[in-house]
């Protein structure tokens, strides 16, 4: 069965610092025509930074949005332009934690909200960390701590960290150090 939808026209509804709001006329697979509103987005990188304690840096933060404060990795869009996301994590890693990684490996990707936009967020996992100078923005605001990378995703697990990406990124990671463990006997 074909469920593609296609877009037949496209608009834009509104241009901003960070969203292109889309509104598109779309056919449907049986035929039928529908409009889609949607968020254009340039993507984004995050972060499980773990150290050789097996701790996970993560940035308790502010969101605008729901209005309340939130556990997150490191995370942050990519620049304008296409930026590779694996260079977003390195900066975003060392701007809101002052950490640098000579150990990287991507865990995954995930998209936040399917139903309304196309961002995506690459997963990395850091290890061999370093300290550097952090550069937080002058408009980003956080609060970074360490916790035991089994608490954080026993956390994430119970529901208690509720930032998306943070859960995704924090269980992909346990589960890759793990089958790393299992691998080479740990």
């Amino acid at each position: 069965m074909n469920l593609e939808e296609r877009s037949i026209s496209s608009e834009q509804v509104y241009d901003g610092a960070l969203l292109d709001v889309r509104k598109d006329r779309v056919r449907l697979p049986n035929g039928h025509e529908s409009d889609r509103e949607w968020i254009k987005h340039p993507g984004a990188a995050a972060v499980v930074a773990v150290d050789d304690r097996r701790r996970v840096i993560l940035v308790r933060q502010f969101r605008f949005g729901p209005r309340r404060e939130f556990w997150e990795v490191p995370a942050g869009k990519l620049d304008a332009g296409g930026e590779d996301p694996l260079e977003a994590a390195k900066r975003e890693l060392a701007e809101e934690v002052g950490l640098t990684a000579s150990r990287w490996d991507r865990l995954g990707v995930t998209f936040p909200a399917i139903g309304y936009s196309d961002e995506q967020i690459a997963l990395f996992l850091a290890r061999d960390l370093e300290d550097v100078e952090v550069d937080v923005d002058d408009d980003e605001f956080v609060d970074p701590f360490w916790l035991a990378l089994e608490d954080a995703a026993a956390t994430a697990r119970a529901g208690e960290i509720e930032d998306a990406k943070t859960c995704v990124a924090l269980l992909l990671a346990a589960s890759a150090l793990e089958g790393e463990e299992r691998l080479h006997g740990g």
